[in-house]
């Protein structure tokens, strides 16, 4: 008999000490609103009492797994960074540019915790090349996936195809050919994401992207890339 009430009473004393963690968990993730908790232990002659009663968790307000994205979630993106062109800058010796900066506007939605789909515009800039100018952008569709490593940090990637639409002029000098194209090509990416509110995050990412350009087969452009994300 003594021996299970010592039992109950270690076990009461365990579940209130979960509870009021949970409870300061709750309130430092929520950063807003109210949180309450109530957790009593009275010792009578027929043991220990325990109640408990609570507002608004962590994974309340994050999903059920304690991330922001949950499966029929859907979020909106604004990424600026720059763009690096990996292409031939021809003969001649004319000066060219390999950098400059980038923006990307993206939108997508989980179909479970972790896989989703994702479209996107990216427009990559125009660079000093061959004597001439080079520019490009183009329209992905991706699938993407999602690694909770912590109640608010995410390892992401990315695997698509882009269409792009490229637009080069030249000095024939160069020997580098001049002119539009367009075309499917693959693409793909890596990131990470910290939730600093249950609707907003902030992501870094590096993607790649396989362009076709007139004369050419398709070229690789990089982009590493700072942003903020909207869940709704």
């Amino acid at each position: 008999m003594i021996q299970k009430r010592k039992l109950s009473i270690a076990l009461s004393t365990v579940l209130a000490s979960l509870a009021m963690a949970g409870l300061a968990q709750a309130q430092t993730s929520s950063g807003s609103g109210t949180t309450s908790g109530t957790t009593s232990t009275t010792a009578t002659g027929s043991g220990p009492t325990t109640s408990s009663s609570s507002g608004m968790s962590s994974s309340a307000m994050f999903g059920g797994d304690g991330s922001m994205f949950a499966a029929g979630s859907g979020y909106l993106g604004f990424n600026l960074g720059q763009s690096t062109y990996r292409l031939n800058n021809g003969l001649g010796g004319f000066g060219s540019q390999q950098r400059k900066n980038s923006y990307n506007i993206y939108g997508g939605g989980y179909f479970s915790e972790n896989v989703g789909v994702q479209l996107g515009y990216t427009d990559f800039d125009r660079i000093s090349r061959a004597g001439g100018t080079t520019y490009a952008n183009g329209f992905t569709v991706s699938l993407v996936g999602r690694l909770p490593v912590a109640p608010s940090f995410n390892l992401l990637g990315r695997l698509g195809t882009t269409y792009s639409r490229t637009d080069v002029s030249s000095n024939p000098a160069s020997g580098i050919a001049a002119g539009k194209a367009s075309g499917w090509g693959a693409s793909y990416g890596v990131g990470a994401e910290y939730m600093f509110s249950p609707n907003w995050s902030g992501v870094v990412q590096y993607d790649e992207y396989r362009m076709k350009f007139a004369g050419t087969g398709r070229e690789k452009i990089n982009v590493a890339s700072l942003g903020v994300r909207y869940k709704f």
